[in-house]
């Protein structure tokens, strides 16, 4: 038998299941894969928001980022919540020892229910430390805001946010439209000396969206693993999201936003 390509998932604890590792694990085990997990902060939360939460002190972050290095065979890694300039640091000196690995990274900076969990000194170390040595970050239109400094309504501006992120020095950004009104959800490309690439599909109005970013930056981060190339890895990643969240519309988990996939 052959063994599953291996993701690396660095991000936060989601008690509900609905976000963060959880929703990375089932994402890569439903595609075939196999997830490990660094956990950078334990959150009390459920489908209505987050009560409470602390960090995962520095150095035990950086002991399991590692232990996994060490040990499986990493084919793609993947962050998401990261609670402050030491969570970031301590993830960028770790991941210098594999510079080889694609890194995707999605910079949830709060919740949508309104906790924050990245200052603006995180931010700062964030876009100095880890962009750089991003395959793709994949913000929504809010984080992007909040990355760059630049106000986002039209499609010019997306792209232009697009530009600026790359200029921190990552490959790739893919800005997130699922903020944006309208019947069509549109997620935009943006890669050096390549004109933008948008990806388009309907949208599914349901209640459960709790964890699209995760599923998407997971589904991406396996794709690459497989050796699929960038465009490719996104395309079949948002039709994987797509289907989660049409599947998964009539569930009733919880009293607030559901999980969106439950595969």
């Amino acid at each position: 038998m052959k063994n599953p390509s291996c993701v690396l998932t660095i991000a936060g604890s989601d008690s509900g299941g609905g976000a963060g590792v959880q929703a990375d694990a089932r994402t890569i085990h439903a595609l075939g894969g196999f997830a490990a997990m660094a956990i950078t902060a334990i959150t009390a939360q459920n489908t209505r928001g987050v009560s409470a939460w602390r960090a995962v002190p520095a150095d035990l972050l950086t002991a399991q980022i590692q232990a996994v290095l060490d040990d499986l065979p990493v084919a793609a890694i993947k962050t998401g919540l990261l609670p402050g300039a030491a969570a970031v640091r301590a993830v960028a000196k770790a991941l210098r020892r594999r510079p080889g690995i694609p890194l995707v990274i999605d910079p949830v900076l709060g919740s949508t229910s309104g906790t924050r969990f990245l200052p603006p000194a995180g931010l700062r170390a964030l876009r100095r430390e880890l962009l750089p040595r991003a395959a793709l970050v994949t913000p929504n239109r809010p984080e992007a805001e909040a990355l760059t400094g630049l106000r986002i309504r039209t499609d010019a501006e997306v792209e232009a946010a697009g530009r600026r992120l790359l200029s921190e020095g990552c490959q790739a950004v893919l800005i997130k439209g699922g903020h944006a009104a309208g019947p069509v959800c549109r997620d935009c490309l943006v890669v050096p000396g390549r004109k933008p690439v948008w990806f388009k599909g309907r949208r599914i109005r349901t209640r459960n969206s709790h964890g699209t970013g995760c599923v998407l930056s997971a589904a991406i981060a396996w794709h690459l693993a497989r050796g699929d190339p960038l465009v490719a890895a996104i395309r079949k990643a948002r039709a994987f999201l797509m289907r989660g969240l049409a599947g998964g519309r009539r569930a009733r988990l919880g009293h607030g936003a559901g999980p969106a996939f439950l595969g």
